[in-house]
């Protein structure tokens, strides 16, 4: 346990925090397996895709995910989202 003020105040701060993260990751990972169905199904890739890509860049700016990984992840998306629409024509 914590011994002085400021550790019980750095504890609190960082159970909040722990738990904002926590759902912004898990909303993210809803968005982009609904991205990932729509490309494997053929669905409304392009908006699945978007709010993906919308959700991973929300979670990067307020630092729930690395800027880099985020990005990478995006262009993944993109990239599996094009394949997808180049064999469907």
């Amino acid at each position: 346990m914590a011994n002085t003020r400021s550790a019980e105040k750095r504890n609190r701060q960082t159970q909040k925090r722990r738990t904002r993260n926590v759902h912004v990751r898990t909303s993210v990972k809803g968005a982009v397996k609904k991205a990932r169905e729509a490309v494997a199904q053929g669905g409304d890739t392009k908006q699945a895709v978007a709010e993906a890509a919308r959700a991973l860049s929300k979670a990067a700016s307020k630092g729930v995910l690395h800027k880099n990984a985020a990005s990478r992840r995006i262009s993944r998306l993109a990239k599996a989202a094009a394949k997808a629409a180049k064999q469907q024509a």
